[in-house]
């Protein structure tokens, strides 16, 4: 317990390394993808699915340590594959709900049958369930960037119906926006998400940036956007801080992002109940 207590005071120094400047890099692009697509998870009730999504990762991430490829190849392409899937079968959100269950129960069987087939995806579990921002590259850190331009390109096209469909799914059907593309679009996005915030925090944990920061935004803000921005910022504090503190303590830095984050939640859960 002490050694958890004890402040290092070269913490400035491991600040200016460069994994920790690589991890407060890609807690850029993680925190501005999760915090735009949080609004969107929460106000179409698939906060389930978002969540689900990361353990749909799993038997990728660990069939791809098998096959000597990049954990991050392997669980976007089986988030992915799961969030097409899920889309096309949940036109409606009861339906999806069931197509959830049905997928993640599979994949999580799956990625476990992968897991002890190989001692290298044994071991690396662990870094996937929990995360490990401290070991993102530069690398990934360019891919992060190039799939936020993407995101914010393909948001930015389909905000109106994607909105309107989030908000009201029958009166936007009504209005002929076209349900099952968004759904596809939505979760395609999402797997995307997924797989560049999983590094920091593991597929256990990646509620604390998706849908927390977001919760706690839509009790601050009164419109989509200003709480997307809401949401991004608190996401990058969340993770930033969590950074700082974990270089003057010798905690695990996806702990004190989730920490960090659900106190923000708390807090704003406070201050709405005080001002009712």
């Amino acid at each position: 317990m002490t050694d958890m207590l004890r402040f290092d005071p070269r913490w400035l120094e491991t600040l200016s390394a460069p994994f920790m400047v690589h991890a407060m890099l890609a807690g850029v692009c993680i925190a501005l993808a999760a915090g735009v697509m949080g609004y969107f998870t929460i106000a179409r009730h698939s906060t389930f699915a978002a969540h689900a999504l990361a353990h749909i990762g799993l038997p990728g991430a660990t069939g791809a340590v098998l096959l000597g490829l990049p954990v991050s190849l392997g669980l976007g392409l089986f988030a992915l594959g799961g969030a097409l899937v899920i889309g096309a079968l949940g036109k409606k959100a009861s339906q999806r709900e069931i197509a959830t269950g049905t997928v993640l129960a599979f994949a999580t069987g799956l990625g476990l049958f992968f897991a002890r087939m190989s001692s290298s995806a044994s071991q690396q579990m662990q870094a996937i369930l929990f995360g490990s921002i401290l070991t993102i590259t530069q690398g990934q850190v360019v891919g992060f960037i190039i799939f936020d331009l993407v995101l914010l390109a393909v948001v930015s096209l389909v905000y109106r119906p994607l909105l309107f469909s989030s908000l009201d799914e029958q009166v936007a059907q009504a209005r002929g926006v076209p349900i099952t593309a968004m759904n596809l679009i939505f979760m395609a996005i999402m797997a995307g998400v997924i797989t560049i915030a999983v590094p920091a925090v593991g597929t256990l944990l990646i509620f604390a940036l998706v849908i927390t920061p977001a919760a706690t935004a839509n009790i601050l803000a009164a419109t989509p956007v200003k709480s997307m921005a809401v949401s991004t910022l608190i996401c990058l504090i969340s993770i930033w801080g969590g950074l700082i503190i974990s270089a003057m303590f010798p905690a695990p830095p996806s702990f004190v992002i989730v920490t960090l984050s659900t106190l923000f939640w708390a807090l704003a859960k406070g201050w709405q109940a005080l001002k009712a």
